[in-house]
């Protein structure tokens, strides 16, 4: 697959690549996995560089073609790093950078409790052990550790880590003496170590007189030598083997009694690599706890490429391709036959493939029925007048919610990377408790100890508490937002987070919604508006973050109102899975379903007298409204996203006596206000008349003259390309270095976010009257 993607015609001139070598360490492991150890309930994520191996195996399974598989690395063709979303054949995980697949399964592993706990009708599936590949030179990422101490903390169980312990990583050889690290820190957070050092061979071989001698010497031996002679062949072996060992009769026996084929055979006939070793070693685990194999492998294993430094990007050429192709006893042209070159015929391996467990039951992926969200799922939780933040918003909805007895809170699980409380979720526990695999009590509680959080881990709970790593909330969140693929289960998730720390976390989150995983991110206390805490606090770019981030929906609600709206729709959005036919009201494509992630405030503003009608909520969800609709002669339209809104609607009232039809115009989601317009210019594009994006209605009748501000609590990239969608001159206002501490009126003046400034830069893009602040 690799040697014909690199074959093709290459008209662009960019490389192709493809990991010959990587791959060829994992055959073996991946074979035994597949063949003979894993069962439909199980669920394995690929080492990135695996995937050859991966598609060929569902190739023969019947769940990949030969069109894809000839086409790798083509546009259409099976995917270079396996994809849930990209792929046709049975992707449990997706590849994402490395290390996240990894960590994704521990958690897998968890959210597979959950469902267990909850006594669904999954729960009489039995659990899956959810598996991870892992290229040793992963054990580099830090998210690898993060998780291990979240698994420790959650009793991790039914999960299994094969390490590809070939000791080479991309630039070179790896550290002595990474076995031992590993081993103690595994054993450290109460894994199981199984180390598969050696094959058959090797081990009939140490049973041979003198066997013990060339075990010594094995165990002694450097990975940079062991890598360099398996390169270099028998001959390489024998002569440093009876240099080294020197002659001691029996060993020397041994060696001398095979050829260099055979030597070299042996010294390659690792743990990793054994077929006989593998499936007995794998198949020899009883038990649930979480397990590391360490299974020693040569990276290029059985091709010209074994052991070499430089093998990881490297190539066959075409004379190795042919010498390797006669090797395996291939035809040329047969390559793609499926059982050429084995002493099976094609019937034969196909009554093989379809009688292994793992595949005996076809694809597995589960559907899980949808959770039905009412109207009133999420009532206002603030009255006109009253004084409120979204982020207390937030929890108050939250709270309405746990009161109930309905299906769509028995199915909202929440979790947080230690600020439960201070993100306002602590209602939401008090009233539906944490969970853990087993009753725990809670001390303070029993000691007495006056609380305003009662909290009781148990197997009932619906909150799960993780460590300060906002890597490990987005892969809660992943596994958590994939459960009813995974388990037939639907959870509807909700994480929360201090927005400034998405960044943190976002290459995992990335891969979330890479995945397709359905969850609600909330991002709170946001902006500068967190001012006391300094700019270490304050997010900057976070909206633009919502906005660019494919498959997550992004909102910053200024009321309750506007947030109930939002979260009502997000529960029934998180749940869909249409084809992607967008709506032709907005050039959304809201079928399809997605993430949704909420930009939360603590700053609380007194809530607007209105009513929460159908044209309202359509507004909020489409992504603005006309707060103060501007009249026929408009100069002046202030748009806004968050919680300057008291900033613009006093800057509009400033200017009331200056300019004419000032408008104002309440902006919650730049994200889908960009979106639908630029699929309804793509549509134009193909010929579809008529095809307007919901901005575009709202401004399309403001005049050519009229000037834009926007204003946000963030980048002001954010809001300045509204200027583009019908041609105003616009003046974006926002927040572009890090933040200082003070009040907010203190960080609002500083920025130009005040109410006097948003007026003074509005009159100025106007003709008229100067504008005078009196300070």
């Amino acid at each position: 697959m690799i040697d014909q993607a690199n074959r093709r015609e290459k008209i662009d001139g960019v490389k192709v690549g493809g990991h010959q070598a990587s791959s060829a360490s994992m055959v073996s492991i991946m074979t035994a996995l597949y063949c003979s150890v894993l069962r439909p309930e199980d669920r394995i994520a690929v080492k990135p560089h695996a995937s050859p191996v991966f598609h060929a195996l569902h190739y023969l399974a019947g769940n990949q073609t030969r069109e894809k598989l000839e086409n790798f690395r083509g546009y259409g063709g099976a995917q270079s790093y396996p994809s849930r979303t990209k792929d046709v054949d049975d992707v449990d995980f997706s590849t994402g950078s490395v290390g996240l697949g990894v960590g994704i399964t521990a958690f897998a592993s968890i959210v597979q409790d959950y469902v267990h706990s909850k006594g669904w009708a999954a729960a009489g599936k039995p659990k899956g052990r959810m598996i991870a590949l892992v290229g040793d030179a992963e054990l580099d990422e830090g998210n690898i550790y993060e998780c291990l101490q979240e698994g420790w903390k959650h009793d991790l169980r039914n999960t299994w880590w094969v390490i590809d312990y070939n000791r080479q990583s991309l630039d070179g050889i790896v550290r002595e003496g990474l076995y031992d690290r590993i081993e103690t820190v595994f054993k450290a957070f109460g894994w199981e170590v199984v180390t598969l050092k050696y094959g058959v061979l090797q081990r009939a071989a140490f049973d041979e007189p003198g066997g013990s001698e060339l075990k010594s010497w094995i165990d002694a031996c450097p990975n940079q030598l062991y890598s360099a002679l398996i390169f270099q062949g028998g001959a390489a072996w024998r002569k440093r083997l009876m240099d080294e060992i020197g002659d001691q009769g029996e060993v020397t026996a041994l060696i001398e009694r095979r050829n260099d084929k055979d030597l070299a055979a042996l010294m390659e006939n690792l743990g990793g690599h054994c077929l006989q070793s593998l499936t007995e070693t794998f198949n020899g685990i009883e038990h649930d706890r979480p397990t590391v194999f360490i299974a020693y492998t040569v990276k290029g294993w059985g091709t010209p490429l074994a052991g070499h430094k430089d093998n990881h990007a490297g190539l066959m050429t075409e004379a190795q391709m042919d010498t390797f192709r006669k090797k395996m006893n291939i035809r040329r042209g047969r390559e793609w036959d499926l059982a050429e070159g084995l002493d099976l015929s094609d019937a034969e391996l196909a009554r093989f493939m379809a009688e292994t467990r793992f595949f005996e039951d076809g694809r597995r992926r589960y559907t899980s029925s949808i959770v039905t969200v009412s109207a009133d799922a999420a009532p206002t939780p603030a009255n006109a007048g009253e004084t409120i933040s979204t982020q207390a918003a937030f929890g108050k909805v939250l709270d309405a919610i746990a009161k109930t007895d309905t299906k769509l809170a028995e199915r909202i699980v929440t979790t947080s990377p230690d600020v439960t409380v201070s993100t306002n979720l602590g209602p939401w526990v008090n009233r539906r408790q944490l969970f853990a695999s087993r009753e725990l009590a809670d001390t303070f509680r029993d000691e007495r100890v006056p609380s305003a959080q009662k909290w009781t881990f148990t197997p009932e709970g619906q909150h799960i508490e993780l460590g300060i790593a906002e890597m490990n909330l987005f892969l809660m969140l992943g596994a958590m937002g994939l459960s009813h693929s995974l388990f037939g289960e639907r959870l509807i998730p909700i994480g929360t987070v201090y927005d400034p720390f998405v960044s943190r976390g976002l290459d995992a989150l990335n891969y979330a919604c890479y995945q397709d995983a359905r969850f609600m991110i909330v991002g709170t206390p946001s902006g500068v508006t967190l001012a006391p805490e300094g700019g270490a606090h304050q997010s900057i770019a976070a909206p633009l973050i919502g906005m660019s981030q494919d498959g997550l929906a992004s909102f910053e609600p200024a009321y309750a109102d506007e947030l109930a709206v939002i979260m009502a729709w997000a529960f029934d959005y998180m749940q869909r899975d249409g084809e992607g036919d967008p709506d032709e009201r907005t050039w959304l494509r809201d079928e399809t379903g997605g993430a949704v992630y909420l930009r939360l405030s603590t700053r609380q503003l007194e809530q607007p007298r209105r009513t929460r009608d159908t044209a309202f909520e359509r507004g909020v969800v489409d992504g603005a409204y006309w707060l103060r609709e501007p009249g026929p002669n408009c100069d002046v339209v202030i748009a806004y996203q968050g919680t300057v809104a008291n900033e613009a609607i006093a800057a509009a009232g400033m200017l009331a006596d200056m300019r004419r039809d000032i408008g104002v115009l309440a902006v919650t989601s730049a994200d889908r206000l960009n979106a639908g317009w630029q699929a309804a210019m793509r549509a134009r594009a193909r010929g579809v008349e008529g095809a307007t994006g919901h901005i575009e209605r709202l401004l399309v009748p403001i005049p050519r003259h009229a000037a834009l501000v926007t204003v946000i609590d963030g980048h002001p990239a954010t809001l300045s390309w509204l200027g583009g969608v019908i041609g105003h001159r616009t003046h974006s206002l926002g927040v572009e270095h890090f933040g200082q501490t003070g009040t907010v009126a203190d960080l609002y003046r500083h920025y130009g976010l005040d109410a006097a400034n948003i007026a003074q830069v509005a009159a100025s893009l106007t003709p008229g009257r100067k504008f005078i602040h009196a300070a």
